[in-house]
C-alpha cells in the first residue's frame, strides 16, 4: 500500500491537478508566464507597427502574431531543456498555450479597440502605454480562470508541468 501511495504522490503534476483542481496562485503563475510572452508580442507589435505608420488592421494582426509566437517560444524553450524533440515540444506548447493567449489577446485587443482614441494614438502619447498596460492588466484578470480551469482538467499549463521535473 505505501508503494501505491508513493507512486501517486510521485505522479505527474497534470494528473494531480486533474484530480484535485488547481489553485488560484497556480493559475496565476500560468497566467502572467502566458502573459509575459503576450505583451512582448504585443508591445512590439504595436510599437513597430505605429513607428512604421501602419493602419491599425495590420498594427494589430502584428501584434497578435506577435504575441503567439512569444507565448509560444517561452514554452518551447522550457520543454526543449527536458530534453524533448522540437516537434514534441511543439505540440506541447499548442494545447499548453492556445487557448490562453487566445483568450488573452481578445480580451487584449478588445480593450484597445474600444477604448476612446487608444487605436489612434502614437508612441509618444501617455494615451498609448495607458492603455496598453491596462489592456494587458484586464486580459490577465480574465485570464486567469481559464487557466485554473484548464489546469484543473489536466490541460493548459498543466501538459508543461509534465516536463519541468
Amino acid at each position: 500500500m505505501q508503494d501505491h501511495a508513493q507512486h501517486a504522490h510521485h505522479s505527474g503534476h497534470a494528473d494531480d491537478h486533474a484530480a484535485g483542481g488547481a489553485s488560484w496562485s497556480m493559475a496565476a503563475r500560468a497566467t502572467l508566464h502566458c502573459l509575459t510572452g503576450c505583451a512582448i508580442g504585443e508591445i512590439l507589435g504595436m510599437v513597430i507597427g505605429t513607428a512604421l505608420g501602419w493602419g491599425n488592421m495590420p498594427t494589430m494582426a502584428l501584434a497578435i502574431v506577435l504575441a503567439f509566437f512569444f507565448g509560444y517560444t517561452l514554452t518551447l524553450r522550457s520543454v526543449l531543456r527536458s530534453g524533448v524533440d522540437f516537434r514534441t515540444a511543439f505540440r506541447i506548447a499548442l494545447a499548453a498555450d492556445t487557448l490562453s493567449i487566445a483568450v488573452m489577446e481578445l480580451i487584449d485587443n478588445g480593450v484597445i479597440v474600444l477604448w476612446p482614441g487608444a487605436m489612434d494614438a502614437t508612441l509618444s502619447d501617455v494615451l498609448f502605454w495607458g492603455a496598453l498596460a491596462i489592456s494587458l492588466a484586464v486580459a490577465f484578470v480574465v485570464t486567469t480562470p481559464v487557466n485554473k480551469w484548464m489546469i484543473g482538467r489536466g490541460k493548459g499549463h498543466a501538459v508543461v508541468h509534465r516536463y519541468h521535473h
